[in-house]
C-alpha cells in the first residue's frame, strides 16, 4: 500500500483541520437546535428526515410527513444554489466563493432567532437551506472526503483509516483516522451546546452558531486562497 503523508501543506484553508472543527461545531449545534425547538426536524441529517417521512407515511400522518419533507426539499435547493455560487464566483480574488456561502448562512440564520413557534416550518426551511451550503461547499479535509454536517461518512472513513493503520503499521493513517474521530466528537459537542442553549434560551439560541461560523469566515482570510477548487 502506498504511504500517503499526513503532514502535507494544504493548498487551501478550506480543507484545513481548524476550519473542519469549527464547521462541525456549527453543524452539530444547528441539528440540535431545530430538533429541540422546531418540531423534531433535523437541519442537517436529511437521512433522519427521510426515515421520518417514511414512518409518517406508513402511519398515514400526512401532516407530519409534509413537515419532514419540506426541509429535504429546502436542503436540495441549497445544494442547487451552491453549485451556481461556485460557478460564478470561483474566480473571485477578494473573497473565496466558500466564504460567500458561509456569509449567506450567517445572514439567513439571524432572522430565524426571532421566528415564533408559528413559523417553525419557515425556520426549518431556512436552516436546512443554508446547511446545504455548508455541506456542499466543504467536502474535503487535507484532500480527503469528509462532512461537517453529518457523521456517518466520517465514522466509516475514520474507522477504515484506523484499521488500515493497524494492518500496515502506518502512523500517518492512524493520525488521520483520529482526526476524523475528533471531528465527530466536536460535532457531538456542538449538539450538546445546541441542546443546553436551546433549552435555556429557546429560539434565540441559534445566534450562538454564528460564533464558529464567523470564526470560519475570518479564518479563511489567513492564508493565500487558491483559486478554483
Amino acid at each position: 500500500m502506498r504511504r500517503i503523508p499526513f503532514h502535507h501543506e494544504s493548498r487551501q484553508i478550506s480543507d484545513s483541520t481548524p476550519l473542519a472543527l469549527l464547521l462541525a461545531l456549527a453543524g452539530g449545534f444547528l441539528d440540535a437546535y431545530t430538533f429541540i425547538s422546531r418540531g423534531g426536524v433535523f437541519a442537517n441529517a436529511q437521512t433522519g428526515n427521510i426515515v421520518l417521512v417514511g414512518i409518517s407515511a406508513a402511519g398515514r400522518d400526512f401532516h407530519r410527513m409534509f413537515l419532514y419533507l419540506i426541509p429535504i426539499v429546502a436542503f436540495a435547493a441549497g445544494v442547487f444554489i451552491t453549485e451556481f455560487i461556485k460557478k460564478y464566483f470561483k474566480a473571485a480574488r477578494a473573497i473565496h466563493w466558500r466564504q460567500i456561502t458561509i456569509l449567506i448562512e450567517c445572514v439567513i440564520i439571524i432572522p430565524v432567532a426571532f421566528f415564533p413557534q408559528s413559523f417553525d416550518m419557515a425556520a426549518n426551511i431556512l436552516v436546512s437551506f443554508v446547511c446545504a451550503f455548508q455541506v456542499d461547499s466543504f467536502r474535503k479535509w487535507h484532500g480527503h472526503a469528509f462532512a461537517t454536517t453529518m457523521c456517518t461518512g466520517n465514522l466509516r472513513t475514520g474507522t477504515e483509516l484506523l484499521a488500515s493503520a493497524i494492518q500496515n503499521k502506518d502512523r500517518s493513517l492512524f493520525i488521520r483516522g483520529l482526526v476524523y474521530y475528533s471531528i465527530i466528537i466536536v460535532f457531538m459537542l456542538g449538539a450538546a451546546a445546541g441542546c443546553l442553549l436551546t433549552i435555556n434560551l429557546s429560539y434565540k439560541a441559534i445566534l450562538f452558531s454564528l460564533i464558529p461560523l464567523c470564526s470560519a469566515f475570518i479564518l479563511m482570510f489567513l492564508r493565500d486562497m487558491p483559486s478554483a477548487d
